[in-house]
């Protein structure tokens, strides 16, 4: 068993059963720098004249995963990214309820295009286009999106609501060097980041959503 989990995946398996320290893993980022970025908020109120990016990380209703949303907008004129809302739907649930939902939560904001991963195709577009919310597929990988945050984490330049699961699974998430060796980001075995992704994501399409020119005034 432990030479066919050795030609499985060499690394895990040296740490799980040979006890060897993995050189190939290593955390994404410190408790206190996350913690170091949550804000004294749970769930921020919409505000007039604000527009606000979204991203969903769909599920299917009966696996392992949640399904999540988070909101936000960037702020000025420190351009500081902030979560002002997140929802997590764990199973079982129906994915179609799941977007009725969200879909209220999205049009208490304005939000009439939402950003989301590639899972589902039209099972999860259709159901947001009856709400007349388009949905985007995102053109990064979750890795990539992971790999953008941490630098706002580490400068500060995110504010994140005060969410006990969203703050352990970001600290979760785990760094891996491939065969290849190119860089991943994802959550440890058995683990999850369906909160994470939707944050990370929501971040992504609020920087690309919009930029802050010299007048002041927001741009699209």
């Amino acid at each position: 068993m432990v030479d066919r989990a050795l030609e499985k995946d060499r690394a895990r398996a040296t740490a799980e059963y040979l006890a060897q320290f993995r050189t190939d893993v290593e955390g994404f980022v410190a408790l206190e720098i996350v913690e170091g970025c949550v804000g004294d908020y749970r769930e921020q109120l919409p505000a007039r004249g604000t527009r606000y990016g979204a991203f969903v990380d769909p599920a299917g209703g009966s696996g392992p995963d949640a399904m999540t949303l988070a909101i936000a907008h960037k702020a000025r004129p420190d351009d500081r990214i902030i979560i002002d809302a997140v929802r997590e739907m764990r199973p079982p649930f129906s994915p179609t309820v799941v977007v009725d939902e969200f879909a209220e939560l999205l049009k208490a904001y304005d939000v009439t295009k939402v950003v989301g991963d590639h899972y589902g195709g039209e099972f999860v577009k259709e159901p947001f286009r009856k709400h007349g919310i388009s949905y985007e597929l995102c053109k990064q990988p979750k890795s990539d999106l992971y790999r953008d945050l941490l630098p706002s984490l580490n400068s500060g330049q995110i504010v994140l609501p005060r969410h006990d699961r969203l703050v352990a699974q970001i600290c979760g998430l785990e760094r891996r060097i491939g065969r290849s060796g190119k860089n991943s980001i994802d959550h440890a075995p058995n683990g999850h980041d369906d909160l994470a992704n939707a944050v990370a994501g929501a971040a992504a399409a609020t920087r690309s959503k919009y930029r802050y020119d010299t007048s002041l005034d927001w741009v699209s």
